[in-house]
């Protein structure tokens, strides 16, 4: 038996737990889950200034009204997303991933970007829908790094959810597998012009908590390490947005590997 099933059955043991001891866990998650989340993505606003708009609903110092609203709305999705983990009658959806976009974006907004020709530009993310232009970008080493396109993007995404229903009824990959591969998968999809990191997040603990794990927090202090397993798995799996939208789980190995110690680290905290 490996740890992280001895832990698991460990954690199994104990549910359910106190409404005291749910409680504490639960408002320890929403801190640390909104906040490295959205930290990982540019967000400013500091631990303390989340504590405090979670604790209290007020805000302090200079991080501006976008950084607060996208904060709250993040919340909001998690709390969608727990719901919706919890409804183990119901499939995942395209829907639901669309509707979750749309709530951690809050609104349409306008993006400053560059012009082929290299001049400065807006464009306009519409929140809740598949993106419309390609959203390829420049790596490391100035290299172009292409994600689904906008044609591709619908299929891949039926694809996608199709799959993931079919192997969760399976049950021959773990949980963690599964999460680990649907995230994977997904990223390389890109679907939407903004907030694919968060989402990807949120379902990897849609995923495991639909099969009884505690959720998980990738610390944004952890973010080099983060993306520089993601990327060893893009030269195994392959360069093309197909290689990625149809990655197996061979190809990702070190992902995995990253993310099963993710989970050990939840159930450590969540038993301590």
């Amino acid at each position: 038996m490996t740890t992280i099933e001895q832990l698991y059955q460990e954690w199994q043991s104990l549910q359910p737990l106190k409404p005291e001891d749910q409680r504490r866990l639960d408002r320890k998650f929403m801190m640390e889950f909104n906040y490295n989340s959205n930290h990982l993505e540019g967000n400013t606003l500091t631990y303390g200034q989340t504590k405090l708009l979670f604790m209290f609903g007020e805000t302090s110092g200079s991080a501006s009204l976008k950084d607060y609203e996208e904060m709250k709305a993040h919340n909001v999705g998690l709390e969608m997303t727990k719901s919706e983990a919890l409804d183990k009658e119901r499939p995942l959806s395209e829907m639901f991933i669309r509707e979750l976009n749309k709530t951690i974006l809050v609104r349409n907004f306008w993006k400053n970007t560059k012009s082929p020709s290299g001049l400065p530009t807006q464009y306009e993310i519409k929140v809740g829908v598949y993106k419309t232009r390609p959203n390829s970008v420049l790596t490391a080493t100035g290299e172009l790094f292409d994600y689904a396109s906008p044609e591709e993007t619908p299929a891949f995404m039926t694809d996608l959810i199709t799959w993931y229903n079919k192997e969760e009824a399976k049950g021959e990959l773990s949980p963690i597998e599964l999460a680990a591969l649907f995230h994977y998968r997904y990223i390389r999809i890109h679907p939407f012009e903004d907030g694919n990191g968060r989402i990807a997040r949120l379902l990897v603990n849609y995923i495991l908590l639909r099969h009884n794990y505690p959720m998980i927090v990738i610390q944004s202090s952890d973010k080099e390490k983060y993306l520089q397993v993601l990327h060893q798995c893009d030269i195994a799996v392959g360069l093309t947005p197909s290689d990625g939208a149809n990655a197996t789980l061979e190809q990702i190995q070190s992902f995995t590997a990253y993310m099963e110690k993710q989970v050990e680290q939840a159930l450590i905290q969540a038993l301590s």
